[in-house]
């Protein structure tokens, strides 16, 4: 199995206010809305789209039920600490939980993190470190 993932899948308890999070607040653009699931535009990256809680997890045979840290955070790098402040910003706005503001970071450099409606966490960054980032912008 290579290090590679084809697609991310995210549960969400409410289609319709998490397509509004991510393409009203965050400027997301849909690709497919099939109703039970959706994927969004992913601009060459591996496509990233919901399904509804229950049905995902019947799809892969767990329990829906859960809380607390899922061990999985999504990272999103960008260009310069000024982007993380704009989606630090656009992501409150459109209702995440701001975990952690944005801030220098113990390793050198900038970031912030946010939970999306569904309580799923997105850790931003920026390191004037390195030219060869997985740069998401």
């Amino acid at each position: 199995m290579k290090a590679h993932v084809s697609s991310i899948l995210l549960a969400v308890q409410d289609m319709d206010r998490a397509k509004r999070f991510y393409t009203e607040g965050l400027g997301w653009k849909i690709e497919n809305d099939y109703g039970i699931s959706v994927f969004f535009e992913s601009d060459g990256a591996s496509p990233v789209g919901f399904y509804g809680r229950e049905g995902l997890a019947g799809l892969v045979g767990l329990s829906p039920e859960g809380s607390g840290f899922s061990g999985v955070v999504l990272t999103y790098v960008v260009r310069s600490e000024a982007r993380v402040d704009e989606i630090m910003d656009e992501a409150e706005k459109a209702g995440a939980t701001i975990l952690k503001p944005a801030g220098a970071l113990p390793w050198g450099g900038y970031g912030g993190t946010f939970a999306d409606p569904d309580g799923y966490v997105w850790s931003l960054g920026y390191s004037a470190e390195g030219e060869d980032q997985p740069y998401a912008e």
